[in-house]
């Protein structure tokens, strides 16, 4: 009986606390050791009944591997009904107070390491991108008569300065205060038609369909959550509008977190399509492009869905 497993996978206080954590966060193995202040061996160990249980999902990502709650089926709907009754209990609370920091800790790491290299970013770039030109590619994507774009994650500027002159109005949303100082610099003082806002791409500073074309490169593979940025995408993208998102093909190079800040080691295409969908986004063309160091980009041009999955 299905029940009876899970029970059993629960009647546990330290995997109470782990399934009530990894039902609202994806976390590795060392954060939840440092979470809960227990040794690695002990987690691992729940770790391995809760998930041979069919309560949580595992995910390797080149030496690294996440935990979270089975996002969908039979496991899933168990936790959800259980959650009520763990949010009752002050530990649990705070767990997940915990929890929240961690991640809040993700994104000023990783809001520190680009204000620390954002002088050198647009070289850092070339090296990995060699001779394939991104922003041509991206002002080919660019809809006719496109009235407003915005560049999520633009850093220094370089693409919106190739955005110019194929749109009426430009907005560069960036988490990097370095960053977008230095775009701003590059249009020095002819700023008109364009905003550069400061802010996080799990919660964009655009209005609900503001958007007739958005790009997003090479930033998802940055992002604690890039689920929550595609939401974010579909929610301030015109019904019409279209979205170009540049990403990593799914890659061994570990060295990428240390000298590129990188998070996640690119994405199978499997596991973006299904995001993208997820969020409301679905596919329109696909391309898939070898660059330097032995890496490949997926471009991708979507659209907004009639609706996301799971709604009615």
């Amino acid at each position: 009986m299905k029940a009876l497993r899970y029970l059993k996978a629960l009647a546990d206080e330290t995997r109470l606390r782990l399934a009530l954590v990894l039902f609202h966060y994806e976390l590795s193995v060392n954060e939840l050791v440092a979470l809960l202040n227990m040794g690695q061996s002990r987690i691992s160990r729940h770790l391995k009944i809760l998930t041979e249980a069919g309560l949580l999902h595992s995910r390797r990502d080149g030496l690294w591997v996440f935990y979270s709650a089975e996002a969908e089926g039979p496991g899933h709907d168990f936790l959800k009904s259980v959650m009520p009754h763990m949010l009752e209990d002050e530990a649990g609370r705070a767990d997940l107070d915990s929890a929240a920091r961690i991640i809040e800790e993700r994104t000023m790491k990783t809001r520190q390491f680009f204000n620390e290299i954002a002088d050198d970013w647009d070289e850092m770039n070339r090296e990995i991108l060699g001779d394939f030109s991104l922003p041509e590619v991206i002002l080919k994507a660019v809809p006719e008569n496109c009235g407003v774009a915005a560049d999520l994650g633009c850093g220094t500027g370089e693409v919106l300065e190739h955005l110019r002159r194929a749109c009426r109005e430009l907005i560069g949303v960036d988490g990097s205060p370095r960053m977008l100082e230095l775009a701003r610099r590059r249009f020095d003082e002819h700023m008109d038609g364009i905003s550069l806002r400061i802010g996080e791409l799990d919660h964009l500073p655009l209005r609900d369909g503001e958007a007739d074309f958005i790009c997003i490169n090479l930033v998802l593979h940055h992002l604690s959550r890039p689920s929550a940025a595609l939401s974010e995408i579909a929610r301030v993208l015109n019904p019409s509008g279209i979205v170009l998102i540049t990403d990593f093909d799914q890659h061994l190079q570990e060295n990428m977190r240390t000298s590129y800040g990188d998070r996640w080691l690119g994405f199978p295409l499997d596991d973006m399509r299904s995001a993208m969908e997820g969020a409301g986004l679905s596919i329109v063309d696909y391309r898939r492009q070898p660059v330097k160091k032995d890496l490949a980009l997926h471009l991708i041009l979507a659209k907004k869905s009639a609706r996301p999955n799971g709604q009615a």
